[in-house]
């Protein structure tokens, strides 16, 4: 370890945001970063347990959480990045936006704060960066076999990346007329930078993948082709069907889903916008946002941007406890009450809330009829089911409404439909643990397999399925040799 003491003598320190009255007026990052200097002495912070639950129980990637900080401490910024790199494929994009469930679950955090694990990340992607050392060694061996990835998420992105450095031919098909999927489209830049991704974009290409824009795999070109031309296919599509309100009033202007909200002005802010985003704006309305989860806040956060008049968040869900609920005992991400940046610049987020009826005039929204719920729970008190509470309905004035509930499945008809894949329960595509569809040498990685979730976890699955593809490859080979 560091030092022995030094979570007991050394306080938890983050770099902070910038203030509220400068960053509501941008769309560049709100969050500051810190010097490496700082970075070292927290990294000292981290005990070495004997048994890491950050590494084994918290981080989806399996990230090698002590041992980096020990680097760090020790000046060995190489060998941390090495370390990172075995394990994550891009650290700046985790390091910006992943919720930290490793820090959840640092042991350090059962008796003070625990380890700033999610900055001391970033900073060594970073520091790689500068130095040169990323892409650096990348493998100039290349193996005869192709493989394709359809879609360019996170999930997309690291099952290509991976596929790529064990030596294939890789091709990533993106719907879209850029590479990113919701890195891109979705996640607005006071989270993630553009360049942030651009720059990863350009070292992949640069390392010899080819990314194929504006490709509708089961429109502009067929499932049937791309299984003929590629000797494995990994779909990374995303969940794109997005949970909706089927209430009296649906159907007025002012409502829209959340994802066509954030591309639009996602694609503003890099002056890329087109006829299929055109801004959403809110200047000077009154919004309501229903959903009460990132996407939500990320929504809250724009619409202050764009100059609403007034934002306010609703979520279905009871408000969580100011500390971490008994049925969320260490090292489980906990249940506890969560205030965003964007919370924290204005509007205002109320809980248990369920939206009863869009109201309107002229075909225009103008309101919505809300009451309040109280939830129904299961024994060790997480909520199970809402119930209306008597006489508690209201009327929330609102001209916009954005949808930010997430997503029910993967919204990929004719391609699914054209391959033949099986679906589960909750249509999302059904792959087995080493992301196996029902169709030989067919893959399938992220959102569209496990549904709506992190984006560490989707890169985490992306790397699950390369390195899947690259084992039913070698299979593959192997017994053609074997019979030639």
């Amino acid at each position: 370890m560091g030092r022995p003491r030094a979570f007991l003598e050394l306080k938890r320190a983050e770099p902070g945001y910038r203030p509220v009255e400068e960053r509501v007026r941008d769309f560049h990052s709100v969050e500051r970063q810190m010097n490496y200097e700082d970075l070292r002495r927290q990294s000292s912070r981290c005990m070495d347990c004997g048994t890491p639950f950050c590494h084994a129980y918290g981080c989806p990637l399996g990230n090698v959480i002590p041992e980096f900080n020990q680097m760090v401490y020790e000046g060995n910024w190489r060998s941390a990045l090495e370390l990172l790199l075995s394990t994550n494929n891009f650290p700046e994009f985790t390091g910006r936006v992943c919720p930290a469930p490793c820090e959840a679950s640092c042991v350090a955090g059962l008796t003070t704060d625990p380890v700033t694990i999610r900055h001391i990340e970033l900073a060594i992607i970073e520091k790689g960066f500068e130095d040169g050392y990323v892409g650096a060694g990348c493998t100039g061996i290349r193996l005869p076999m192709r493989v394709a990835i359809v879609g360019s998420g996170p999930a997309g992105l690291a099952a290509a990346d991976t596929v790529n450095r064990l030596g294939y031919k890789t091709v990533v098909y993106e719907s879209a007329p850029r590479p990113g999927g919701i890195l891109k489209y979705g996640i607005p830049d006071f989270k993630l930078e553009k360049w942030v991704l651009s720059r990863r974009l350009k070292l992949m290409e640069s390392q010899g993948i080819l990314f194929e824009t504006g490709v509708t795999v089961g429109e502009d070109i067929s499932f049937k082709y791309l299984t003929k031309m590629f000797d494995a296919v990994c779909l990374a599509c995303g969940a794109r069907e997005p949970r909706d309100l089927n209430l009296t009033g649906r159907d007025l202007k002012g409502i829209h889903f959340a994802m066509d909200y954030l591309t639009g002005q996602n694609l503003a802010n890099e002056g890329d916008n087109d006829s299929q985003h055109g801004v959403i704006s809110a200047r000077d309305k009154k919004v309501v946002v229903i959903g009460g989860g990132d996407t939500g806040s990320d929504c809250l956060g724009t619409a202050l941007r764009q100059g609403a008049q007034k934002v306010i968040q609703i979520e279905i869900l009871p408000m969580p406890p100011l500390n971490r609920a008994d049925y969320t005992p260490w090292p489980l991400w906990p249940a506890v009450l969560r205030r965003t940046h964007a919370h924290k610049e204005g509007g205002e987020l109320l809980w248990g809330v369920m939206t009863k009826e869009f109201l309107g005039e002229k075909g225009m929204l103008k309101a919505i009829k809300c009451v309040e719920v109280d939830w129904k729970r299961d024994y060790e008190g997480r909520p199970l089911s809402p119930v209306e509470r008597a006489g508690t309905d209201f009327i929330l004035e609102a001209d916009m409404v954005l949808l930010a509930m997430g997503f029910t499945g993967s919204g990929n008809g004719k391609l699914i439909e054209e391959a033949g894949l099986v679906l589960d329960q909750k249509g999302s595509v059904r792959a087995d643990a080493m992301r196996r569809t029902n169709l030989d040498g067919v893959f399938a990685a992220g959102d569209m397999v496990q549904g709506q979730s992190l984006v560490v976890k989707a890169i985490a699955d992306g790397r699950r399925a390369g390195y899947a593809i690259d084992s039913y490859l070698k299979n593959k080979r192997f017994n053609c040799d074997c019979h030639s």
